[in-house]
């Protein structure tokens, strides 16, 4: 059966949120949005592509950083309105420097870091 992106479930600005995980540890990247098209040119380059809402324009993860997202698998969940990417990340998926965009944690009631930013 071939996959049609337009299949999925979108919202009311036509977005999808879209869950980067690392295909080998399993840890939870980032989350971003994703429209159709966005879905489609993931699918046909390899590269993970995310609509960045606040340019209105498409991303390309590491296209100005150099660390890049390549997919290794897509998946989407069972109500089809939101997105699992597993990539192979290379270096920080976080722009402020880290491995993962949820380096913070609640714990005891007290707001800590989990990690620093890479150097």
């Amino acid at each position: 059966m071939t996959f049609d992106a337009k299949s999925l479930k979108y919202d009311d600005k036509g977005l999808i949120p879209a869950i980067a995980q690392d295909h080998v540890s399993g840890e939870v990247l980032m989350l971003a949005w994703m429209n159709a098209e966005a879905v489609q040119k993931t699918l046909d380059t390899g590269k993970v592509t995310y609509w960045s809402r606040s340019r209105q324009s498409f991303w390309i993860k590491g296209e100005s950083s150099g660390n890049v997202q390549k997919l290794v698998d897509f998946r989407y969940d069972c109500d089809r309105d939101c997105i699992l990417v597993k990539v192979d990340q290379t270096g920080p998926a976080c722009h402020t420097n880290r491995r993962s965009c949820f380096y913070t944690a609640v714990r005891d009631g007290e707001t800590i870091e989990l990690m620093q930013p890479e150097t």
